[in-house]
């Protein structure tokens, strides 16, 4: 009795996707695609109009029927917007408090990380817990507890006061981004650089920073927008008018006689562009970061 031949099936066997496969394929890939530009239209066209209102003359601006370009533009928003009292007063203040809540942040929410993700010590899961739990309060709850504290502490009306509450309000977000990249970093890169001698500042530094320059790079990005972004808090925490920022600014386009709006579309670009520059100038960081620890330290 012969052993019945078994006949190897090769790839070419393989049925090839039927035609109605693959139109339904390329429909669903039409139907993604198409929902995606739509969804990037509408995200785009707030800016698109707030450009487009900022370089119209003020008959246009009120117009009710829309137009999508302007007839004859004008610098004049921009010019009024540039001559209004105390700009550059308050674009000094913003700057000086926004940059100061970044660094403060990227380097409180760093040493935080590297010692809830690589220390371990009794409470620490607390720690975790309580972090997470403040991040998801509504920042506005927690405005009139920290107005009572900080007049307490007789920190209201002050720099020092406000950057302390754009620190804390981005402060839990930033940890554990931070922390997540800690997380995955190995454990045997310190070990080696502990048996080379280096000690745990030399480690944090040299070895974890570049490492985890992208979760940094991404707290930068996320506690710049929260404090430059910010006006309830400064409306809230300073008194003086000479320390107010340029959200608080921004308000006083509207007025008890009405809105200037295209002055307020004007400043509204000029708020905007130092966010993109921002951008624009740690975006390349964002990616190469990933690998810099691999290279350097």
């Amino acid at each position: 009795m012969t052993a019945p031949t078994v006949t190897p099936t090769t790839s070419a066997s393989v049925p090839a996707p039927a035609p109605a496969a693959r139109r339904r394929k390329r429909k669903a890939r039409v139907l993604v695609n198409v929902l995606a530009v739509v969804f990037c239209l509408i995200w785009v066209f707030p800016i698109y109009w707030m450009v487009n209102t900022a370089f119209k003359p003020a008959d246009e601006v009120t117009t009710l029927t829309p137009i999508w370009l302007p007839l004859r533009p004008t610098l004049e928003n921009f010019t009024r917007a540039l001559t209004q009292d105390g700009f550059l007063v308050y674009l000094r203040n913003s700057a000086i408090v926004v940059v100061a809540a970044v660094l403060l942040s990227i380097v409180v929410g760093f040493l935080a990380s590297a010692a809830l993700s690589r220390f371990r010590f009794r409470g620490r899961r607390a720690i975790l817990v309580a972090i997470l739990f403040v991040q998801m309060i509504p920042s506005g709850a927690l405005l009139i507890p920290l107005f009572l504290s900080f007049q307490t502490l007789g920190l209201l009306n002050s720099y020092i006061g406000l950057i302390l509450a754009y620190v804390a309000s981005v402060l839990p977000f930033s940890i554990w981004v931070m922390r997540g990249f800690f997380v995955a970093v190995p454990v045997e890169i310190e070990e080696a650089a502990k048996v080379d001698g280096a000690g745990t500042f030399r480690i944090l530094w040299s070895v974890l920073f570049p490492l985890v320059m992208p979760g940094v790079i991404a707290t930068s990005v996320f506690a710049f927008i929260a404090a430059w972004n910010d006006y309830l808090t400064a409306y809230v925490m300073l008194k003086d008018q000479g320390m107010y920022t340029l959200p608080v600014w921004l308000a006083g386009f509207s007025t008890n006689k009405g809105t200037d709006f295209g002055g307020l579309m004007a400043a509204s670009v000029l708020f905007s562009i130092p966010v993109v520059v921002f951008f624009l100038i740690v975006q390349r960081r964002l990616v190469s970061g990933m690998t810099a620890g691999a290279v350097k330290g």
